[in-house]
């Protein structure tokens, strides 16, 4: 019993640094979102350059989902997170140094290729220390910090841009970045990571060929894609909008935009919730109805008479993506066994990150076409929404979800 407790206890504290790990690639990421408005100044940049600039960070990200799962399957998830953080951490502080477009570009595409390993990474993590049953919760947690993250990110990062300037931003966070690495690395050691207790998985071991032949990782990334090209649209150029469009300072922005991220954070654990108890088995309903709200709220927002109900519907908007991610999340540790967890989210989290790698670049380049015209960069987004409901409509449900498993891999091995 005395040895469970211990168990469980070193198991929390590695969630909750997991979680710190997450909130800490959301600030860094944010910290730009925040800071566009006087990169831009800074550097002259239009619509189209500032959207190039966000998308920048989405296209190295992008290329490491798959490398990074895999790299996390064969090494194991403690080298690839702390080598990830470090990584990232000095691009992090090289941001704050770039001296031309072209250095922020490409300074921005190494952070992202940093960042890029870190998903795959820490749900690999959660298959390790946790047992099956405890997975889902798990991962629900930690993935929570996205949205947790969008509200710490400008509190933290709105004030220090006013006060120390968007080239001290970066330069702080960045030395943050460098101190986490070091604490997560010293606390997932091997025998912090073991579980004692055995445990029997209910699928057996698989190659990531096995996987690509699932219909389910196809949909989740298509999903994931969907809500993905809107939180990222929404995150890149809801500051510009407040800001140049409903006459914001930046220091309101920055307090307001971290009301729609705490309704998001409520929504990734309210979601986890529900698909574990009164909705499971009924995930692709849940996700249904999240996708048409958000849509919903996406054109009311736009139309919205008031700074008060931009807010609100963007508030609304985020609540409901969260069961969308709760669902995308821990539907794969219910399907696959560990040993390909990692792949199998990198390649989930490829599909979101072609989303958001997308959403800054075309809304920008929409917004600048149409003369600073915010509705055509709202539609794109809604549009991809829409995608992710003809995705999650054929999802497969708890009934069947081991039958599809058996069915994609019948000539070979069994997941």
């Amino acid at each position: 019993m005395q040895n469970n407790q211990i168990n469980n206890k070193k198991r929390h504290v590695i969630l909750a640094l997991l979680f710190l790990g997450w909130c800490l690639s959301y600030l860094d990421r944010m910290a730009m979102n925040v800071g566009i408005v006087e990169i831009a100044k800074d550097f002259n940049l239009s619509p189209s350059v500032m959207g190039v600039v966000l998308s920048s960070f989405f296209a190295g990200y992008a290329l490491m989902q798959l490398p990074g799962g895999w790299l996390a399957d064969k090494f194991g998830s403690r080298k690839v997170i702390a080598i990830a953080i470090l990584f990232w951490s000095i691009f992090t502080v090289l941001t704050g140094m770039a001296w031309s477009l072209m250095s922020m570009i490409m300074i921005r595409f190494m952070f992202g290729l940093g960042e890029g390993a870190y998903p795959a990474a820490s749900s690999k993590a959660i298959a390790d220390v946790f047992p099956k049953a405890e997975r889902t919760s798990a991962q629900t947690i930690m993935m929570s910090s996205n949205s947790l993250g969008g509200v710490i990110a400008p509190l933290i990062a709105t004030p220090l841009l006013v006060w120390i300037g968007w080239h001290n931003l970066f330069i702080t966070i960045g030395i943050l970045g460098v101190f986490v690495a070091a604490l997560l690395w010293y606390y997932l050691s091997p025998k912090n990571m073991q579980v004692e207790t055995v445990e029997e998985e209910t699928v057996q071991k698989a190659s990531f060929k096995d996987v690509l032949k699932i219909r389910t990782s196809w949909q989740l990334a298509i999903m994931w894609f969907g809500v993905s090209t809107v939180v990222w649209g929404l995150i890149s150029w809801m500051p510009p909008y407040l800001v140049n469009v409903r006459g914001l300072d930046l220091m309101s922005m920055g307090m307001l935009t971290s009301i729609p991220a705490l309704a998001g954070a409520v929504g990734v654990i309210i979601g986890g919730q529900l698909i574990k108890s009164l909705l499971s088995g009924k995930e692709k309903y849940l996700a249904i109805v999240s996708f048409i709200i958000m849509i919903v709220s996406l054109y009311l927002l736009f139309n919205a008479p008031s700074v008060s109900l931009v807010i609100t519907y963007q508030a609304i908007c985020m609540f409901f993506h969260g069961p969308i991610v709760a669902i995308i999340f821990s539907l794969p540790h219910k399907m696959f066994s560990k040993n390909v967890i990692g792949s199998t989210f990198g390649m989930i989290n490829l599909g979101g990150m072609i989303g958001a790698f997308l959403a800054p670049m075309v809304m920008g380049y929409l917004i600048e076409v149409f003369n600073g015209l915010y509705v055509s960069a709202f539609m794109y987004i809604i549009a991809c929404a829409v995608l992710g409901i003809f995705a999650a409509a054929g999802l497969i449900t708890k009934k069947n979800l081991s039958s599809e498993a058996h069915e994609g891999t019948r000539d070979e091995t069994v997941i």
